[in-house]
């Protein structure tokens, strides 16, 4: 049994694991949500944008079970596994380095990959429910018409009207036209575009802090397993 100053890397250790095991719960939930809250504006999105949150869930599935062979090994004082969760945790640490790298480089894509995907859907709004609903919930949500402005909408309505998602509030039987007093004069490019970036900035933020804590434990890990190594050498 390690003792001294070991005994107390031994339970920071064990402390960090119970860290780890709550960051991958988070990171499960919050791919999740992700996924969920995007489903809607999938029609303005390529395959590659929900890659992210797929792979938060992925990152957060294993961190809960590395954090297991940590727990344990910590408890039991077992040197292999605590070298295995040592390398596991150095695996981690550089996918989450990887993914956070290829996120940055990869934010210049957002204003092409939205700019492509509003032109192409827009003349599909009447003829495609799905599209339609997304453009919907999109304007709603965000109180915008059209991609640069309402006047995006001149080639498929007639006169001044416009779809009722471009109006905050709609009368019964009312339609909604430019003229319209809660009409929504910006458009819905830049604030989608906003809104992607900023979650993207707070995620790559989060993901770079727990990359952090886990190098962080690895040391420990390895003073550890080293301290455990000199133990059964001393006996």
């Amino acid at each position: 049994m390690v003792s001294g100053g070991m005994a107390c890397v031994k339970y920071l250790l064990f402390l960090f694991n119970l860290i780890f095991a709550i960051t991958g719960i988070v990171f499960i939930a919050v791919g999740a949500v992700i996924l969920a809250m995007y489903n809607d504006y999938s029609n303005f999105m390529d395959n590659w944008f929900f890659a992210a949150p797929v792979l938060m869930i992925a990152i957060g599935i294993t961190v809960f079970l590395v954090s297991f062979f940590g727990c344990c090994g910590a408890v039991k004082e077992h040197h292999c596994m605590i070298i295995t969760f040592s390398v596991m945790l150095l695996l981690l640490f550089a996918l989450e380095l990887g993914a956070g790298i290829c996120g940055y480089m990869m934010r210049n894509e957002v204003g092409k990959m939205l700019h492509a995907r509003l032109n192409n859907t827009m003349p599909l709004y009447k003829s495609d429910s799905k599209i339609q609903k997304s453009w919907d919930v999109m304007q709603h949500d965000f109180k915008c018409c059209g991609i640069g402005g309402s006047g995006d909408w001149a080639n498929l309505y007639p006169n001044t009207e416009l779809p009722n998602s471009c109006c905050h509030e709609v009368a019964y039987n009312q339609k909604c036209d430019s003229n319209s007093i809660t009409v929504s004069t910006e458009g819905c490019m830049n604030k989608l575009k906003s809104a992607i970036e900023d979650k993207a900035v707070i995620l790559g933020g989060v993901g770079i802090g727990i990359a952090l804590v886990q190098l962080i434990g690895v040391i420990f890990a390895c003073c550890l397993a080293r301290s455990i190594r000199r133990e059964y050498e001393t006996v």
